[in-house]
């Protein structure tokens, strides 16, 4: 295993990466120096949880996905080089997300029945497989937006809906009509695709090395579970599925098994 993740990731040790923006709050992603590259890449954890080693400017980096629920102050990684184990802390800073107040008119994805509960439960069971998912594939991290609009409800807000406080928003909405394209922001393994109850028709694809993307609501679906995609390859199109107030694309970024914000990928202007 340990070979194998040495010949993925020396794929893209001669090239620069663009890593993605270093922001150690919580939803954040910590960027990690681990310091010059030699020819075998250390690895590193968190936990029990393995993180992302990436090769750029001739030095490694960890990334570690930070949960949205972590209180500001310490974490510490461990990292592996060879026999040697050090403990790598990382400061945790204070992040206030606002609040987003949302009126569904389809009460049941507010207030589920009993056999949507029981629906709910297997396929949490589904997508809690995928996000713990860890390749050996060393993840391309410069991002492009997956559809062309406006960016509308950002990563982190406190949701309420018809006046029910729900779970945080956990990824990046991108205003733009049904029917519109919905690409891969970087190469990837497609790992699943289906219709869920509060997600509508999604894609998940796998990055490499516990990096994931989403793509939910949509309105129809192009690929299929085990196709390899290129940067830019059609997804789907843009849709209303599943708990909605109007057509968009909710792009969702997991990171070592945590919802991280979307944004943090994307080049800056």
């Amino acid at each position: 295993m340990h070979l194998l993740r040495a010949l993925a990731l020396a794929l893209v040790s001669t090239a620069s990466l663009a890593l993605p923006q270093h922001n150690p709050v919580p939803g954040g992603v910590a960027v990690i120096d681990l310091g010059v590259a030699g020819a075998t890449p250390p690895t590193a954890r968190w936990g029990e949880q393995p993180l992302a080693v990436l090769r750029d400017g001739g030095r490694w980096f960890a990334l570690l996905g930070i949960p949205l629920d972590t209180l500001p102050g310490e974490l510490e990684i461990s990292v592996f080089s060879g026999s040697t184990a050090t403990g790598k802390p990382i400061a945790i800073g204070a992040k206030n997300y606002p609040e987003q107040r949302l009126t569904i008119k389809d009460k049941r994805k507010v207030e589920p029945s009993p056999d949507d509960l029981a629906r709910i439960e297997r396929e949490k069971v589904v997508t809690e497989a995928i996000k713990r998912r860890f390749s050996d594939a060393a993840p391309a991290t410069d991002f492009m937006l997956p559809a062309s609009g406006p960016l509308s409800s950002r990563f982190g807000l406190r949701r309420v809906f018809n006046g029910q406080p729900r779970n945080p928003h956990a990824g990046l909405d991108v205003a733009v009509g049904t029917g519109a394209p919905v690409k891969a922001p970087a190469a990837g393994v497609v790992v699943n695709t289906g219709d869920y109850f509060f997600n509508g028709n999604t894609v998940f694809i796998d990055h490499g090395q516990g990096l994931i993307t989403a793509y939910m609501h949509l309105s129809r679906i192009d690929v299929r579970s085990g196709q390899p995609v290129k940067k830019g390859e059609i997804l789907g199109a843009v849709g209303a599925t599943g708990r909605v107030t109007g057509p968009h694309l909710h792009w969702a970024v997991i990171l070592n098994n945590t919802p991280v914000d979307p944004e943090l990928f994307l080049k800056q202007p």
